[in-house]
């Protein structure tokens, strides 16, 4: 006799990570025709926000015909390197003595933001190689300020092949800092770089007006599926589900307590699951007491809310509504019907860092689609 009996439980025990590619590869090629002329580029920083950089990076090669990568580090560029061959890769933190060995050997681009780092470049310059300068147009965060680049000569301003920039506020169209960013950005490239090409927007740039666009765009979030422009629909597909699977089926009494801290209780009846994922896989404590599953019983879409407090491998809901649920089902922690954003929202956080987080454990068994 097997292990199950025809009514027995299905036993499963871990989370699942679900990355679709295609989506993916759709998302920058829609991306791509909407910032067009401008040429589109992208991020896969963070492992490719932590969806695994060099798989992300080999599917927009290959499925997209992307040429254009931006990464954080050295050692994330090293990463996807062999996946796309012949790429331009752009290092945003720059580079310094503990990366100069990765430059030399792979050719990769610096982006100098600051004058110590472009006096490190002029004293370990490799052939073939052009960096991007970033210039700080009112983000006050990386960037040559307008004091630093007064002290620059003709040579050093003939050093590269691009000039960036990064808006503070594009997610809000009409946010005044957008017209202020791109009068200094203006003022910037026709007083120190006539003629160098630049690069000023990321996602959230993409979908302002093409002023904003200039040679390329750094497109991130959106092409993950973020709508990175709240003021209109999110025109971006889904990338990623996450489900785990329900571990019990439990009564709860009235006036009986749930979780750490006893921070839900019973106001009649209930019936709970317990599901086996929690803040260890990513998900964020806040959304205790208020974070939605969906559960698909027999295509029917159907909601359950998080009760009680998120704990590090389990989180449980009240399915007293859900007629049919038993143990081994899968509850969707992420999908279609509730997405990064409605959980961002939900948690009082940023879509961006759900993701980054998700992705970093080790726990999921991941499952990427690609045709």
């Amino acid at each position: 006799m097997g292990i199950f009996t025809r009514n027995s439980a299905k036993i499963m025990t871990q989370p699942v990570l679900e990355i679709n590619l295609n989506r993916i590869i759709n998302n920058y090629k829609l991306l791509s025709d909407i910032v067009r002329p401008a040429t589109p580029s992208a991020v896969v920083k963070d492992d490719a926000y932590s969806l695994n950089a060099s798989i992300v990076a080999k599917a927009l090669y290959e499925g997209a015909g992307c040429h254009n990568f931006w990464v954080a580090h050295a050692s994330e560029a090293e990463k996807i390197v062999e996946f796309v061959p012949g790429a331009q890769i752009f290092v945003l933190q720059g580079i310094g003595e503990d990366s100069l060995s990765l430059f030399q050997k792979y050719k990769f681009i610096p982006v100098l933001s600051s004058p110590e780092m472009l006096a490190f470049w002029k004293k370990n310059q490799i052939e073939g190689v052009k960096p991007v300068i970033q210039v700080d147009t009112g983000l006050n965060r990386l960037g040559f300020r307008i004091s630093e680049l007064q002290k620059l000569n003709k040579s050093d301003l003939r050093l590269f092949s691009m000039v960036m920039s990064h808006l503070a506020c594009a997610d809000e169209k009409d946010h005044f800092m957008n017209q202020h960013q791109l009068d200094n950005f203006n003022k910037i490239r026709q007083e120190y770089f006539p003629g160098v090409p630049a690069s000023l927007s990321a996602s959230d740039g993409a979908f302002l007006d093409a002023d904003y666009h200039f040679n390329m765009v750094r497109l991130g979030a959106a092409m993950y599926g973020i709508n990175t422009a709240p003021y209109r629909r999110n025109q971006m597909e889904s990338v990623i589900s996450v489900k785990a699977p329900v571990l019990q089926i439990a009564d709860l009494a009235k006036g009986d307590f749930v979780g750490y801290s006893a921070t839900y209780r019973a106001a009649t009846d209930r019936k709970l699951a317990i599901l086996s994922i929690g803040y260890g896989d990513g998900l964020p404590v806040s959304l205790s007491n208020v974070g939605n599953i969906i559960f698909k019983k027999k295509d029917k879409i159907q909601e359950a809310r998080i009760i009680g407090r998120v704990s590090m491998d389990n989180i449980i809901c009240d399915v007293t509504d859900i007629s049919g649920i038993k143990t081994g089902d899968y509850g969707y922690l992420l999908c279609d019907e509730y997405t990064l954003d409605d959980m961002a929202r939900d948690a009082g956080t940023i879509s961006y860092e759900i993701l980054s987080r998700i992705g970093k454990t080790a726990r999921y068994l991941r499952n990427y689609i690609l045709k």
